[in-house]
């Protein structure tokens, strides 16, 4: 299993060692900075109502900017983008090295440093997505697309984990200067592992940058198993978004303080890496499309569990299972999006996923937010559970294509060679 994860052609690219390595920092430090950014929300006043106003001003970007930086993407040097979003990355969480030092306006501050740091995320995204394709050839894409996305995975669970830990022992403003450095060091790989790549080449006399979006658009949404598979991921987050009330259930129904709230973000890292490894052994290729369908069903029905537990170390053992859940169906969903994406079209495609899935993080924590606070956490956890399960029954009703979906001979009739 080792073996195939260390695959000889896959790790003797120096530049895809150095992008799964500088990736996997930034994602890392980007989690840590979305959650840590709500649990401190949630420590000032102890509202839930916060934590849906920080979803709010986190999705207000992710729907309104994503696709205009898919666009960028498309016409920019995606490297030249990477790095300068991960640079304003680094500054945001040194203007919040100043908020908790202060205290002053401190859940207004926080709420801004949410919108800052969703609106760089908006392009940042779609430029890392490109430049990932052409870093991995197409011949090693079913090679690396798992190592890529569950070592992406795995980083953005852990982040929150450690952060949460450093938080309890140093406190917020130490948390927030190891999360600036991290993302220095992720600009640093990024700079010197990877060269500068080609701009995508477009036809002359193409459309101007609304027209661009909307190809993107259309192109996604002609296609069933491009849109199916992002529906479901997308009202997977939005209805089984537990993780938005993590603060609440690990102080006021768990009762385990912030060092439980680390222990439960692990137990959901723990069950991305035990993914990880599945992934690599076990990747599903002639069934990928049924497999996406079972996991993200159990992915609810393990939220429908959480919601009920009020034991700690069974609390644990669920989101262990939701977490290998959520890692195997961000493989799929991670090789189905660079199967189906021409390269001229790549971060088009890839924003709007984001605007799918990025937005649907925040959306998901404000309606999880709103409906904690109106039914209390344990009814909106167990509800949103079971809508999660409805939906998968919806897209394999509405979708069979994906349904029916074999990532083998899907790959060889879509992939499109990097440049």
């Amino acid at each position: 299993m080792l073996r195939r994860f260390f695959d000889q052609e896959l790790w003797s690219n120096r530049e895809f060692r150095a992008f799964v390595t500088a990736n996997s920092i930034e994602r890392f430090a980007a989690s840590a900075l979305t959650v840590m950014l709500a649990f401190h929300v949630y420590e000032a006043r102890k509202l839930a109502l916060d934590i849906a106003l920080l979803g709010i001003v986190q999705v207000i970007p992710a729907l309104t900017l994503s696709l205009h930086g898919g666009e960028i993407a498309d016409r920019r040097s995606r490297r030249r983008l990477v790095l300068g979003t991960i640079a304003l990355l680094g500054l945001v969480c040194c203007g919040l090295m100043l908020v908790a030092a202060t205290e002053a306006w401190l859940v207004t501050m926080l709420l801004a440093a949410g919108f800052l740091s969703a609106t760089v995320r908006a392009y940042q995204t779609p430029a890392a997505v490109g430049l990932e394709a052409q870093v991995l050839p197409v011949r090693l894409v079913l090679k690396g697309v798992p190592v890529i996305s569950t070592l992406a995975r795995v980083s953005d669970m852990l982040g929150p984990v450690a952060m949460g830990f450093a938080w309890a022992a140093w406190g917020p403003v130490a948390t927030y200067g190891v999360l600036a450095a991290l993302f220095a060091t992720a600009w640093g790989v990024f700079a010197f592992g990877i060269s500068e790549k080609p701009v995508p080449v477009h036809p002359p006399g193409g459309p101007g940058p609304l027209g661009r979006i909307y190809e993107g658009v259309r192109y996604v949404f002609a296609n069933e198993v491009l849109i199916g598979s992002m529906a479901l991921d997308l009202f997977a987050v939005f209805f089984g978004g537990a993780a938005a009330l993590l603060p609440i259930f690990a102080t006021d129904i768990l009762k385990v303080g912030p060092s439980g709230f680390g222990l439960l973000r692990s137990a959901i890292a723990a069950g991305a890496l035990t993914a990880a490894v599945l992934a690599v052994r076990f990747m599903p290729r002639t069934s990928a499309g049924l497999a996406l369908h079972l996991i993200i069903a159990g992915f609810g029905l393990c939220m429908v569990a959480f919601g009920l537990s009020t034991n700690f170390y069974l609390s644990l053992a669920v989101l262990f299972l939701a977490g290998v859940c959520d890692g195997l169906s961000m493989v799929i969903r991670h090789a189905i999006l660079r199967l189906a994406s021409p390269e001229h079209m790549r971060g088009r495609i890839a924003a709007v996923r984001m605007v799918f899935v990025s937005s649907s993080n925040e959306l998901g924590a404000a309606q999880m937010g709103f409906t904690a606070s109106l039914l209390g956490p344990t009814r909106a956890v167990v509800a949103g559970g079971l809508l999660t399960i409805g939906v998968v029954v919806a897209v394999a009703w509405r979708a069979p294509k994906l349904r029916r979906l074999d990532l083998g001979t899907y790959g060889v009739r879509q992939a499109v060679p990097a440049e």
